[in-house]
């Protein structure tokens, strides 16, 4: 293929991202593809039965598709996210950490997808990873095609010099912390038929 952009900004064309997808598919993991972070949200939210327990990472994609925002009707769905929030985190980490570990629902994102459909994500906490690998019942990721790269090498280079300084001036200005790469995680197949969803977004949406 080798038609992506380099400036990890730019969507992908029709022709890559096809391609990809199928890639994806061949790794035993579902791929929709949508046109925008509407389309995103109303293809997750139609996959979760009234109640759900769902978890979310940290994610911008999720924020900027709108979904964070639905997930907080409390009548509709189970999300971990506020419960764990409101928990102290010095008295109650053993609480929080067993609450996260197994969702029924992991929603989040990835920071980059290879040409060949490797799924990439890293983190400081690394408290997606363990949803997103093993623990969840159903994990549905969210991605713009602006986080296609050509291979592995690229996929961690759009960590550590795109996607890394943008979480770092995030930090710095709400809470003046920085961040750093703690854990990464390589999805290179799933194991359980239909338990991995990747919706493809055409257009760019995240970091």
């Amino acid at each position: 293929m080798n038609q992506m952009n380099q400036d990890f900004e730019s969507p992908a064309t029709e022709m890559t991202l096809e391609q990809v997808a199928e890639k994806i598919r061949e790794r035993n993991i579902e791929v929709v593809i949508v046109n925008n972070g509407e389309e995103a949200r109303r293809i997750v939210l139609e996959r979760l039965p009234t109640g759900a327990e769902v978890h979310t990472g940290k994610s911008k994609t999720l924020k900027d598709a709108g979904i964070f925002d639905a997930l907080q009707e409390p009548d509709k769905y189970d999300w971990l996210r506020t419960k764990f929030m409101k928990m102290d985190r010095k008295t109650q980490g053993r609480e929080i950490r067993k609450l996260i570990a197994a969702p029924d629902y992991m929603l989040g994102s990835v920071n980059a997808i290879t040409e060949d459909g490797i799924l990439v994500m890293a983190s400081a906490t690394a408290s997606q990873i363990g949803p997103y690998a093993n623990t969840a019942g159903k994990v549905i990721l969210v991605v713009g095609s602006q986080k296609i790269v050509p291979d592995l090498e690229t996929a961690f280079k759009r960590i550590r010099e795109h996607v890394q300084p943008w979480e770092e001036a995030q930090l710095r200005a709400a809470a003046n912390i920085g961040t750093y790469v703690g854990k990464i995680l390589i999805i290179e197949r799933e194991w359980i038929k239909e338990r991995m969803t990747v919706i493809l977004v055409r257009e760019s949406i995240g970091i």
